[in-house]
């Protein structure tokens, strides 16, 4: 089995890491062979031993490639319930300038919006090229989508903030 992903150039030194690290984490984790095309951002994820865990590393390839920091990535392999999720802004934007005026919002000035929402909702949240990328739990994620929404549908930050406080107690209670 041979798995194809196409990542940003950008992102390649990332995913291989100082000296092959990240590569040789994520090799070591998924029990597949990675062969990464640094010219045209190709990655070939081959012969997983484990195909669950050859799955996982897509998922951890994606989230690299998307902006998300290898030691958060790496997350997903260390628990089944960790879910990546993307969400496209290319539907929702459609200009460029939309698109970062939609981006700015998500990521509030000096990242403070962002850093609300992921302590808020525990989930981690990347905002990179079209799309805003999150991991966490799926009630997490959930809870952190629909205030993403909301602001995505033009609420202002209070009320979206009064709802993810609200949220935050709720989770917290289900966890217990």
């Amino acid at each position: 089995m041979t798995e194809h992903i196409k990542i940003p150039l950008e992102r390649i030194a990332v995913l291989v890491g100082p000296k092959g690290s990240t590569k040789e984490l994520i090799e070591e984790k998924s029990t597949a062979m990675l062969n990464i095309d640094s010219q045209d951002g190709d990655v070939e994820i081959m012969d997983p031993k484990d195909p669950i865990k050859g799955m996982r590393a897509k998922e951890v390839i994606h989230a690299i490639a998307r902006g998300f920091s290898p030691e958060k990535a790496l997350k997903l392999f260390d628990d089944d319930l960790l879910i990546f999720e993307t969400i496209d802004l290319s539907n929702i934007a459609r200009t460029e300038k939309d698109l970062q005026r939609i981006k700015g919002r998500v990521i509030g000035k000096a990242g403070k919006t962002r850093e609300i929402f992921e302590n808020l909702t525990n989930s981690r949240i990347s905002v990179y090229g079209k799309t805003i990328c999150l991991i966490g739990y799926p009630e997490q994620n959930a809870v952190a989508r629909a205030g993403i929404d909301m602001l995505l549908e033009g609420s202002t930050h209070g009320p979206v903030y009064n709802f993810l406080e609200k949220k935050k107690s709720e989770l917290r209670l289900k966890m217990i």
